[in-house]
């Protein structure tokens, strides 16, 4: 029973999982303080409030009050999170794994390039094969 939870342990894919799940934690702190710190400042400086939370708030009674703004509070700080995440990740992610490929491609293209032509007497006898062995 000890040594299964060793293997299990010990898979790549399991260290894998854990090491991407301390690095997102610890990337959503920095985009957290991105939008926090940089981006809503930046909206308040702009429409004078950095959140909608008392936008259309309506009160039937102290104990219940109607908040449409924190819900669109919580949709503009998701995409602006989503915005940040997009335009500081997958964005420069997108361009290197395009340059990858421009790379790949050129060095196929420079190999085929350096690839010997066959002379005429080759290709004269392995037509001749090709004859004889079609007989």
């Amino acid at each position: 029973m000890l040594q299964g939870f060793k293997d299990f342990i010990s898979r790549g894919n399991v260290i894998d999982l854990a090491v991407g799940v301390v690095i997102g934690a610890a990337f959503g702190k920095i985009v957290t303080a991105l939008v926090e710190n940089v981006i809503n400042p930046l909206i308040a400086g702009i429409i004078g409030t950095p959140n909608f939370d008392s936008l259309g708030a309506y009160a039937f009674s102290p104990e219940a009050v109607v908040e449409p703004g924190k819900l669109l509070s919580a949709i503009v700080q998701f995409l602006l999170v989503a915005a940040a995440i997009y335009f500081t990740v997958v964005v420069p992610m997108n361009k290197m794994a395009e340059m990858r490929q421009a790379k790949l491609k050129e060095d196929e293209a420079a190999a085929a390039a350096e690839e010997p032509a066959v002379s005429d007497e080759t290709k004269l006898l392995v037509e001749i094969r090709d004859l004889l062995a079609s007989k």
